[in-house]
């Protein structure tokens, strides 16, 4: 009889852990800064971490071409197919059904049947045809999802997608693109599939997007989902584990970090070995679109980022300021300036300003504006009593926060496995196996 209950236990078990498994992908938003809570001793603010929703980063982008003049257009001129060079069309800058301004790249479609970027053709060769796309935003943006560029010609030769962390300072390589990588930059070819947990910062030269003009497709990726799987799992619904290694390895959280991207055109399509010198309209760039997915960085202190003045601006929360909240505000420096934390799941450690003593005179807290978090009790005005395992002036910090592994281990996982047990407990009564469980 036992045996039998037992096992339907374990077969209840291992069902509920199958769901369980999908939990990760809904926790870890941390689309809320704040919560006030209610309890017998008054009210208090709850702080977790936080961050803005992922967005369509292009709506906010400043594009710049080097060379200036390399729109096509300007004067007219002919392009013809790369498989026909005798099917021609004209591209002329006066004319708005015939110009393809570097707008064009990130319009919302639809407008006419299809609409793109185009650089003049290669009617200076053998001097190189290269185009620099820098792609600026003026503020420090998180990667969510692929980069995607669509060209309407075929794909170049010779490609390197680049991004800086100082809003174009600095440059180095994010990919390499080619149709012979070791003869074009002198590296073996590989894919994101090539690459692991341990390589994921690895910068390839791939070959998989820059075969000429004899392939169906025009899209070029830089695949931003795959690395993060090495992480979260195939489906990404293990995001708790990509957020834990995102806030405790500072190199991988920069490597997803941009303030610019920049496209450097080396060599169009050639589809062949060698230029048809007779034939040089053939040659020439055309983009249809780029699609970056991102948000603001905030540090964990903001929820929101709205424009002002063509500049993104994060609305900063937990008393921090700054176009990231990337410092405390006047009158809340009572401890240095830290970004808020991932850790431990789901909410995070917000890591919130304090105010400077010298703002509030001898009172630490009040209980109505400097109240104790996380079930502190403010004694005499002087100080906060901490429940374990929190510290802090206003008990705003736990106390393994120096230990990030231990706080992710301990408050993390001990959420965690308090949830199919929940979920069992009605199951359980069900079955008559409540003698099971001892309390």
């Amino acid at each position: 009889m036992y045996l039998s209950r037992f096992l339907s236990l374990h077969a209840l078990w291992v069902t509920v852990s199958s769901v369980m498994q999908h939990y990760p992908s809904v926790w870890g938003h941390y689309d809320v800064c704040k919560t006030q809570i209610y309890t017998e001793d008054g009210k208090f603010w709850d702080y977790t971490a936080c961050q803005p929703e992922a967005i369509d980063m292009m709506r906010y982008v400043k594009v710049n071409l080097d060379p200036p003049d390399i729109t096509c257009g300007n004067p007219p001129e002919n392009f013809c197919g790369m498989g026909n060079p005798y099917m021609c069309n004209e591209c002329d800058a006066a004319i708005d059904e015939l110009a393809h301004p570097p707008e064009l790249m990130f319009d919302v479609e639809g407008r006419h049947p299809y609409t793109f970027w185009q650089s003049t053709t290669w009617k200076a060769y053998p001097k190189p045809l290269r185009v620099n796309i820098t792609l600026s935003w003026n503020k420090t943006i998180e990667l969510t999802d692929n980069i995607v560029i669509t060209f309407e010609s075929s794909r170049p030769d010779q490609m390197i997608l680049e991004k800086s962390l100082d809003y174009g300072r600095t440059w180095q390589p994010y990919q390499y693109y080619a149709t012979d990588c070791l003869n074009a930059f002198n590296m073996e070819p590989k894919t994101v599939r090539d690459l692991s947990q341990h390589t994921v910062l690895e910068i390839i030269c791939t070959e998989e997007y820059s075969t000429g003009y004899m392939s169906n497709s025009k899209i070029i990726h830089f695949e931003i989902k795959d690395r993060f799987a090495f992480f979260a799992g195939p489906r990404l619904h293990n995001m708790a584990s990509l957020y834990g290694q995102l806030d405790t390895t500072k190199n991988l959280r920069d490597f997803f970090t941009v303030t610019d991207l920049r496209i450097r055109l080396l060599r169009p399509a050639t589809g062949e070995i060698y230029v048809d010198t007779d034939h040089l309209t053939r040659y020439f760039y055309a983009i249809s679109d780029i699609k970056v997915v991102g948000r603001c960085k905030c540090n964990l202190h903001a929820t929101g980022c709205r424009e002002e003045n063509k500049k993104l601006l994060c609305e900063c929360e937990h008393n921090t300021t700054g176009p990231d909240c990337g410092k405390c505000k006047k009158n809340y420096q009572g401890r240095p300036w830290s970004p808020g934390s991932y850790l431990p799941i789901p909410k995070g450690t917000a890591n919130i300003c304090i105010p400077s003593i010298s703002s509030i005179g001898t009172n630490v807290c009040d209980n109505e504006l400097q109240i104790c978090q996380n079930g502190g009790t403010c004694q005499n005005n002087i100080r906060c009593l901490c429940p374990p395992p929190y510290s802090g002036v206003l008990c705003e910090k736990l106390s393994c926060e120096k230990d990030s592994q231990s706080c992710s281990q301990d408050s993390g996982q001990g959420a965690v496995s308090l949830q199919p047990l929940v979920l069992l407990l009605p199951l359980v009564a069900l079955l008559g196996l409540s003698e099971l469980f001892i309390f």
